[in-house]
C-alpha cells in the first residue's frame, strides 16, 4: 500500500448542458490518476463562472452563497481524505466519494444485489422465472441509467420515491416491437420482482430499512378465460386436414383433462405413468415451476390421447409421451385451431389449465381442495384465481335445493 497518494479536487461546470444559462456544478476527485465525479446540489450561471478559480464571479448574493457552499464541500472532501489516511485504508477516488455521500466501504449497490440474487436463484427457480427476473433487471438498469443519470446506485439510496419513479418509468415505457406499452399488472409484476430482491437485501442486513414498507401493489382484476363445455366438445370433435393443427389440438385437450402446464406436458415420459391407489393409470410428476409433486388420475379422454401417440415417429425419437413443439409455435397454431373451431376467445395453451379448473372439475362438483391438489398449488387462494363456479353449476345447485325444499 502506498503511504502517499496524489490527490486533487476540481470544481467544474458543463456549459453545453446549460438551460437558461444554468448548469449543475460538478466536483471531480482524482486519486493516483483515477477519477470520481460528484454532482453537487447548487447550479451556477455560466456567464459568471471562473474556470481558473473554479468559483463564481462577482459579489452578488448568489455568487457568494455558491462559493461558500463550494468551500464547505472542499473542506469536507479534504476531511474524508484525511480520515481514510488516519485509518490506514487504501484510498481511492470512489471511496472518498462514498465517504462524502455518507456510505462506507461496505455499502452495497443495486448491481451487487442483482448479481447476488442471480446466483442465488440460478439453481432454484425454473428457467421461465429466471428469464422474467432478467427482463425486470434490464428495466431497472435502463431506469437508473436514463432517469437517474448513473450506472449504479447504493442500496441505502432506495426509498419510496425511487419506487414511484420506477413505476412511472415503466408506465411510460414502450417496449420495442410491442403494439402497446405495459399494462398495469405487468408493471406490478416487475416491481414485485424488485421487491423480492430488496427484501433479500434487508434480511441480509445490507440495508437498514425496507423501502417497500408503505408500498401497496395495485392490480387490475381480470377474468381468467376458459373454454365452455360446448367450445371444448366442438374442438374435440373437429377434424383437421393439417396434422400439425391436429397435434396442437390434442395437446391442448390433454391439458384440459389433466391441468398440466405446457412445460410439464413436454417433459412427460412413459416413466411418469404408474398405477394409482385405485388401480388405474395416474401421472406422477413434479411441476417445473414450483418443484411441487403432482399426482393426477388419468381420465379416459386423456388416456386416449396418450395411446394415440404411443407409436408416433416423433415420440419414438424423443422418448416423450407427445411430439415436441415450442411454446411460441404451439400458441401460434392454437390461434388457427380457434379460428377453425369458431372460438372467438384469445386461445393460449395456459387456457387449458383454466378450463380444467373450471369446466372439467369445479363445475362437475369436484371440491376446490382436490382441484388445488391436482393443479399442484400450495395455496387454495391460488386455485381460486384460476377457478370459478359457472352459471350452469349455480343453476344445477339451485334445482337440487328446490327439490329438497319441496
Amino acid at each position: 500500500m502506498k503511504s502517499l497518494n496524489t490527490f486533487s479536487i476540481l470544481f467544474w461546470i458543463n456549459s453545453s448542458r446549460a438551460k437558461n444559462y444554468l448548469t449543475t456544478v460538478q466536483a471531480r476527485i482524482t486519486v493516483d490518476g483515477k477519477r470520481a465525479t460528484i454532482s453537487l446540489k447548487l447550479k451556477a450561471d455560466i456567464r459568471y463562472w471562473n474556470n481558473e478559480k473554479q468559483r463564481a464571479k462577482g459579489n452578488k448574493e448568489k455568487s457568494r452563497r455558491l462559493n461558500l457552499y463550494l468551500d464547505q464541500v472542499y473542506a469536507q472532501l479534504i476531511q474524508c481524505y484525511q480520515e481514510l489516511r488516519f485509518k490506514n485504508q487504501l484510498i481511492t477516488a470512489q471511496l472518498i466519494k462514498a465517504t462524502y455521500l455518507g456510505f462506507d466501504g461496505d455499502s452495497k449497490t443495486l448491481l451487487e444485489l442483482i448479481k447476488y440474487h442471480n446466483n442465488k436463484i440460478s439453481n432454484t427457480l425454473a428457467v421461465g422465472s429466471i428469464r422474467n427476473f432478467s427482463i425486470t433487471e434490464n428495466y431497472i438498469i435502463k431506469f437508473i441509467t436514463k432517469e437517474k443519470n448513473t450506472n449504479n446506485i447504493f442500496l441505502k439510496k432506495l426509498d419510496y420515491k425511487f419506487l414511484c419513479d420506477f413505476e412511472c418509468y415503466l408506465a411510460n415505457y414502450w417496449p420495442k416491437g410491442h403494439p402497446k406499452g405495459m399494462g398495469q399488472n405487468t408493471i406490478m409484476k416487475h416491481i414485485q420482482r424488485l421487491r423480492k430482491m430488496v427484501t433479500l437485501a434487508y434480511h441480509m442486513e445490507w440495508i437498514d430499512k425496507d423501502p417497500f414498507v408503505r408500498w401497496k401493489p395495485i392490480f387490475e382484476k381480470r377474468e381468467r378465460e376458459f373454454l365452455s363445455e360446448y367450445e371444448l366438445q366442438n374442438m374435440e370433435f373437429k377434424e383437421f386436414e393439417l396434422k400439425r393443427l391436429e397435434r396442437v389440438r390434442d395437446l391442448f385437450i390433454f391439458s384440459c383433462y389433466t391441468g398440466i402446464s405446457y412445460i410439464d406436458v413436454m417433459n412427460l415420459t412413459q416413466d411418469n405413468i404408474s398405477l394409482g391407489i385405485d388401480g388405474s393409470n395416474w401421472i406422477f410428476t413434479h411441476r417445473q415451476k414450483t418443484k411441487t409433486k403432482v399426482k393426477i388420475p388419468l381420465l379416459p379422454k386423456a388416456q386416449n390421447i396418450i395411446d394415440k401417440y404411443k407409436l408416433h415417429p416423433m415420440t419414438m425419437n424423443t422418448g416423450t409421451l407427445f411430439p415436441k413443439i415450442t411454446n411460441e409455435k404451439l400458441n401460434s397454431y392454437l390461434k388457427e385451431v380457434a379460428y377453425r373451431c369458431g372460438i372467438k376467445k384469445n386461445l393460449t395453451f395456459h387456457m387449458a389449465r383454466h378450463t380444467f379448473a373450471t369446466t372439467i372439475t369445479l363445475s362437475n362438483g369436484v371440491p376446490i381442495e382436490t382441484v388445488s391438489k391436482l393443479l399442484g398449488h400450495t395455496k387454495i387462494a391460488t386455485t381460486q384465481i384460476y377457478a370459478r363456479v359457472l352459471e350452469r353449476k349455480v343453476s344445477n345447485d339451485m334445482m337440487i335445493l328446490k327439490e329438497k325444499l319441496k
